[in-house]
């Protein structure tokens, strides 16, 4: 089995062993932000397949092999991509590889220092929907407020719950615990989940800021 979900949980952990084996490189502190980047892409990709699995197919007829013709199949949803800015643009690429065609709505929000509230600085979506399924990505869930937020203008916007699955590479328990219970009906996909916080709201043993170490902003 590639996917295991504890009994009662909200969200479903990808128990890949290739994932699994990725994520222990992501987080240990000496992987260089080259390598880093490369191992974000590589496990949404994992997350990506995964969480398409419930895709809906058409036939496409008349598509031509080399050796006879033949009905073929594509998906039938028009595809969305919400990165949340800017750790999320890690993983966008990875879900571009899977739907080319896919739209992307960039969505800014921070989590303010002091309060550890979200803020939203940027958007630029469409007057109405244009797509019918959306991956959220969401790197690290920590407190779960940004995540919150993003489902929130996502679902202002005009989307219905069940059309946004939320892709995250690595959450606390008392975060995602959070954003199920807020978000009701939203399909959540995790790489793994930590059981706690630090006291300034950082997931223990986590792996760090996922945007300092993309972006080598270390200070």
């Amino acid at each position: 089995m590639s996917t295991s979900m504890a009994v009662d949980s909200p969200y479903t952990i990808v128990q890949h062993p290739v994932l699994q084996d990725k994520l222990s490189k992501l987080r240990n502190v000496s992987t260089p932000p080259a390598e880093f980047r490369r191992l974000v892409k590589e496990i949404s990709g994992i997350l990506g397949v995964e969480a398409s699995r419930t895709l809906a197919l058409k036939d496409v007829p008349g598509m031509q092999s080399p050796i006879a013709e033949f009905t073929g199949q594509e998906i039938a949803h028009r595809i969305g991509i919400s990165p949340i800015l800017r750790a999320g643009i890690g993983m966008t690429d990875s879900i571009l590889d899977l739907f080319p065609s896919a739209s992307v709505f960039y969505l800014g929000l921070f989590r303010e220092k002091v309060s550890l509230q979200p803020v939203e600085y940027y958007q630029k979506l469409p007057p109405s929907p244009t797509v019918d399924t959306l991956f959220l990505l969401d790197p690290l869930v920590a407190t779960g407020g940004t995540a919150i937020a993003a489902v929130s203008m996502l679902l202002d916007w005009g989307l219905k719950i069940e059309n946004i699955k939320l892709l995250v590479l690595l959450g606390s328990k008392p975060g995602l615990d959070k954003v199920a219970a807020e978000c009701p009906g939203l399909e959540i996909f995790v790489g793994a989940v930590d059981e706690e916080l630090t006291d300034d709201a950082m997931i223990l043993p986590g792996l760090g800021d996922s945007g300092d170490r993309l972006f080598n902003t270390l200070l």
